[in-house]
């Protein structure tokens, strides 16, 4: 039977052949500039809320620094970068980081289960860096056309106002890539005990360029010297019947009693290739490096030991954005980050204002001060200039004085690029089953319980066809995991496994030894471990 539906179009009426990929050079990237479809939607969305944040609303935060160690691993720093932040030993940078849910509004309760935002801007002696990511070292989507739709599905329905089940796995059903974090986010990481309890993580990739003009691609993880802590579902419960603003309070508290709050930051690096021998992409960053292959090496410290004197001045018109690097750290062809890089800033231009960089919880340190040509704007309030400068040159190059460009590094980093021009998606997906199920089998039982329980009271608040393919997906990633979410909502586990694999995508294999299934096949699922039990 023919597809009654209406056909999606841009705001232009153009109809959309392809809503879920951006217009790359080749299946791995990078993104171009002409993506009309993608920057129509994605501004769009960037303006849909005022004057809170779309996402990461509620939030808090606190002034503190970072201490590199001028080491990665037992290698020198400047090894793999120039970047004077990481190289540096005996300078400590300005930091102030800002903690956050996603979903819920400014007011919603700390814990609600979601990811958490860990954005910490860095006033470098070479002007701002921001690392703007989140607690979990995953995401739900690897291509950034796709962020606006998954936002919609998670937030509030928006005829009833209310967060449904249904509609986030109506979502998550049509992309299996999403499968590693919900099995995160649902298990008791999905509610860290407390801000100063978590990880943070870049999710995205990074390059590192060094004095050679040599680039490395680079994940960034902050490890907490507190240690982690998580809560069961029961726990949050419990604790938000009494304070809606746990974790505030406890970062807040601990600062003012001394008790500063410290994390060690490391990286993850690998050599700037696409390595087909591994079964996911490194760019995809619904996937995570296995750290017996790429270890987590220390670069540094990060301590928290200010709290702000006015929340709305600081913390709330506090702005990051993934664009906001200094010179020895660069951007990846990921495409989550390289739509990011767009948004992020131009949120900030519409929430904050034109000149939100002026504010001094933006502005970079007195040492590295902005002096640019651009002028006017909303809310003006001084211009960027030279002190020696003529107050007639806005404009470069010129015989009468004004700014002149900066020296062009010793070797510069040149990326060759070529490939055909079109909408591509990874070719790699067998991880996307995989790292879940890796991830089902390395939980510890508690935790294990406790996302079954959770997924378990979604599907039954989910419609069957839903329910179903769900139960499939989970399945796929590990027997254990599928079964158990079956028979604890009540759903057939045989007439889940019938389904057919989605359209466009290849019938993923099982990824653990002794599976029984095999595509478009029923046969018995194997025996339930006593183990399992």
């Amino acid at each position: 039977m023919a597809d009654q539906r209406p056909t999606l179009t841009t705001r232009q009426g153009h109809p959309v052949s392809d809503n879920q990929s951006l217009r790359s050079v080749g299946e791995r990237g990078p993104a171009t500039l002409e993506n009309y479809q993608f920057i129509e939607k994605i501004t769009h969305f960037d303006r849909e809320r005022i004057p809170e944040r779309v996402v990461h609303a509620r939030g808090t935060g606190a002034h503190g620094y970072f201490e590199p160690y001028g080491k990665i691993g037992e290698e020198p720093a400047s090894r793999y970068t120039r970047a004077k932040v990481l190289t540096q030993t005996g300078v400590r940078t300005p930091v102030f980081i800002r903690f956050s849910s996603v979903i819920g509004s400014k007011d919603s309760p700390e814990t609600a289960r979601d990811p958490r935002g860990f954005a910490i801007k860095f006033k470098t002696v070479d002007g701002n860096w921001d690392l703007v990511g989140n607690n979990l070292k995953v995401f739900f989507i690897r291509d950034a056309i796709k962020f606006p739709d998954m936002i919609h599905a998670f937030k509030p329905d928006p005829v009833s106002n209310r967060q449904e089940a249904w509609r986030f796995y109506d979502f998550v059903m049509h992309h299996p890539e999403s499968l590693h974090m919900v099995t995160w986010v649902k298990s008791p990481w999905g509610i860290p005990a407390s801000y100063r309890n978590m990880q943070g993580s870049s999710v995205n990739t990074y390059k590192l360029i060094n004095d050679q003009g040599e680039a490395v691609l680079v994940k960034f993880s902050f490890e907490p010297k507190q240690g982690v802590t998580n809560l069961t579902s029961e726990q949050a419960a419990e604790i938000q019947a009494k304070d809606v603003g746990h974790a505030t309070r406890d970062l807040y508290d601990a600062i003012e009693r001394g008790d500063f709050p410290e994390w060690e930051m490391c990286v993850q690096i690998m050599s700037d290739d696409d390595h087909p021998e591994l079964d996911f992409d490194p760019l995809d960053d619904t996937k995570r490096w296995p750290e017996d292959q790429f270890p987590l090496l220390p670069v540094g410290r990060v301590v928290l030991d200010r709290n702000p004197d006015n929340f709305f001045a600081e913390t709330e018109q506090s702005a990051f954005g993934t664009g906001v690097l200094v010179d020895g750290i660069d951007f990846s062809d990921d495409k989550m980050l390289q739509g990011r890089t767009l948004s992020y800033s131009d949120t900030q231009r519409y929430r904050v204002g034109a000149n939100y960089l002026q504010l001094p919880i933006n502005a970079p340190q007195e040492q590295a001060r902005a002096q640019t040509n651009q002028r006017d704007g909303q809310m003006t309030y001084h211009v960027d200039r030279a002190k020696d400068q003529s107050k007639h040159v806005n404009y470069e190059p010129s015989s009468m004085g004004g700014l002149r460009e900066a020296p062009k590094a010793a070797k510069e980093y040149h990326q060759w690029v070529e490939g055909h021009l079109g909408r591509y998606q990874t070719t790699r997906m067998a991880d996307d089953y995989k790292q879940a199920g890796n991830r089902y089998r390395t939980f510890e039982d508690w935790e294990r319980n406790d996302l079954i329980n959770n997924l378990v009271a979604d599907m039954k608040d989910c419609p069957e066809h839903i329910a179903l393919r769900m139960v499939w997906h989970f399945w796929h990633c590990d027997e254990d995991y599928g079964r158990r979410v079956a028979e604890g909502a009540g759903i057939d586990l045989y007439k889940a496994l019938e389904l057919p694999p989605l359209e466009g995508r290849p019938a993923p294999g099982q990824n653990r030894p002794g599976s029984t299934y095999t595509s478009g096949k029923r046969e018995e699922p194997s025996p339930r471990s006593e183990a399992a039990e």
